[in-house]
């Protein structure tokens, strides 16, 4: 099937414009006030195959960023708002790259026949953590956010996988290691591993709250993947979505009172927001084409 494609000048030109904008307050903003800074980064497939977007919190003004051939996914604002790493097949197995916050600049940080996939960033920005299949089986890893000197953090014949960054230097993933997938956290240098769900269900893609005090992730306990969220200890274990669709990949807002998924039950997968208990669930997206793996932070410099 053919499609159209945008010149990659004339989508930064869009982004620039984009960024540079801010909303007014007759714009009707999803729950409480939010800062102009304020953006979600998701991938998108709208255009034909999987690309990076990003729009204001209220799904104002959704703006494509990226324009390759390729699969691009599982975007990340940095701290400071300046880039965003993401994970792309465009040079023929998935490598995480990272870009500036408008889409150029484009850069390769990771280059090897194994698959290296969903970044995130350090608190400070200094850092990315990633899962890589280079050792055998899926890994956390993390290398300085230019690419320089990745470091194994995880050694264990279960794949370990889908990493958060906490403030506190800790980082919370996913893991098979106790015979089934749970969530784990551990230190930045991979020591003080501690086990936070023990279900037999799965539970996966876990995201620190921006304090660093509550995690959110999803699970299938109930029957279902719905979104639920806990203490950093892994106490209070409360569901927060009752949906018979998939509602997965949870993130938090820059100030920890709201959270973005991506949920299929309009049909296909659009990204939602809610608050973090809950409560004023309201659709952003509502594109025939699947809108996934959303990531709230803000735009700077």
């Amino acid at each position: 099937m053919s499609r159209t494609r945008h010149h990659p000048t004339l989508v930064r030109a869009a982004a620039l414009a984009a960024l540079a904008a801010a909303p007014s307050c007759s714009d009707d903003p999803v729950g409480p006030e939010v800062s102009s800074l304020e953006r979600i980064v998701w991938e998108a497939s709208r255009d034909g195959n999987p690309e990076i977007y990003i729009m204001f919190p209220d799904g104002s003004e959704p703006t494509r960023l990226t324009t390759n051939p390729g699969d691009d996914g599982n975007p990340a604002l940095s701290p400071d708002g300046t880039r965003i790493a993401f994970h792309t097949n465009r040079d023929g197995n998935l490598e995480i790259y990272v870009m500036n916050a408008d889409g150029s600049g484009v850069t390769r940080l990771t280059n090897h026949p194994a698959p290296d996939q969903v970044p995130t960033w350090s608190p400070d920005g200094g850092t990315i953590a990633f899962w890589s299949g280079r050792d055998g089986n899926f890994e956390v890893y993390t290398m300085n956010a230019d690419g320089s000197n990745p470091r194994r953090l995880t050694n264990n014949p279960a794949p370990d996988q889908v990493t958060s960054w906490c403030s506190g230097g800790r980082i919370v993933f996913a893991s098979g290691r106790g015979g089934n997938t749970d969530i784990y956290m551990m230190n930045a240098d991979g020591s003080g591993v501690a086990r936070l769900t023990t279900h037999q269900a799965r539970d996966f893609a876990p995201a620190c709250s921006p304090d660093g005090s509550r995690v959110a992730f999803w699970s299938e306990r109930d029957g279902n993947m719905e979104i639920y969220v806990m203490n950093a200890d892994g106490s209070g274990q409360v569901r927060l979505t009752n949906d018979p669709a998939s509602d997965a990949k949870p993130g938090w807002s820059p100030d920890g009172t709201r959270i973005v998924f991506h949920s299929d039950r309009g049909g296909d997968r659009d990204i939602y927001v809610m608050d973090a208990d809950g409560s004023n669930l309201t659709q952003l997206t509502s594109d025939p084409a699947q809108d996934v793996a959303p990531h709230w932070g803000e735009i700077g410099g």
